[in-house]
């Protein structure tokens, strides 16, 4: 008998797939889907699937001869990912220890996940593990903040209003962001075919507020920071003005954000 999910965590990943998926992340499963070259009949592993954004991508483009997996540790989101397409086969667990046998996929893909794994080295040598002799794989990273001003900004006001842990865990998703550390990494692990393209999207939310308060109350406390209410209220206010230059007429938000798509094979 399976577990309940508690339902804070779904609600968590339901705000995530309504909010963040389409603000940020959409955009990005063509491209890492292109990148992976997935095609009809494929065996397609998706790490750190979240609520399956590239997963249900993945899905769409191997069609009913192929197979795909969405694995992460993450029940809440495993939940909302079933709820969207029960048909894909949703795994709870970690990239450190797949559960799946050596050369099980065609291709293996990640985005915006493997900045959080505990052992960064282990997961690309596990995916690298499932993945047949001359396999493709996919992995879509954040640039480094710096290249992306409006987080950048961001970050500031809460170095400033909420210190340092608080402008740290803001800062975590771009902690690959460098590339030539990126590419060394996925060298180190025995990737074959290394090859880093950066490529520029967009953010895009309701509006300043909500861009904010989803950081805020939504991504926060999920990396352990909990802000007091007069805190956050203060730096929902300043933060109209810090990031007006991103405020269309209408009143919503937009900004430039780029990532790095890194593509490599699992040696023959």
């Amino acid at each position: 008998m399976s577990t309940p999910v508690p339902q804070a965590l779904i609600d968590a990943a339901n705000a995530y797939e309504t909010l963040f998926v389409p603000a940020l992340f959409r955009q990005w499963a063509p491209i890492v889907a292109d990148a992976a070259r997935i095609k009809s009949g494929d065996r397609v592993l998706d790490v750190a699937c979240g609520t399956g954004v590239l997963t249900r991508e993945a899905a769409a483009r191997t069609g009913q001869s192929g197979r795909v997996a969405g694995l992460d540790p993450h029940a809440g989101m495993l939940a909302v990912a079933r709820g969207v397409s029960p048909a894909i086969d949703w795994q709870e667990g970690t990239a450190e220890a797949l559960p799946f046998p050596d050369r099980s996929f065609d291709a293996v893909v990640c985005q915006f996940g493997i900045m959080f794994f505990p052992d960064r080295d282990k997961a690309i040598r596990e995916m690298l593990r499932v993945m047949v002799p001359g396999g493709r794989c996919a992995v879509a990273v954040w640039d480094a903040i710096e290249n992306v001003p409006a987080f950048a900004a961001l970050v500031a006001l809460l170095d400033r209003i909420a210190g340092k842990t608080a402008g740290d865990a803001l800062r975590a998703p771009f902690a690959l962001g460098d590339g030539l550390t990126l590419t060394q990494l996925f060298h180190g692990a025995g990737a074959a075919s290394v090859n880093l393209v950066t490529r520029r999207g967009t953010g895009r939310f309701p509006s300043t507020r909500e861009f904010v308060r989803a950081e805020l109350r939504g991504w926060l406390p999920v990396m352990g920071v909990a802000l007091p209410e007069p805190e956050i209220e203060r730096i929902l206010t300043e933060a109209e003005s810090i990031l007006s230059s991103y405020v269309s007429a209408d009143g919503r938000l937009a900004f430039d954000i780029s990532a790095h798509r890194v593509t490599c094979s699992a040696s023959s």
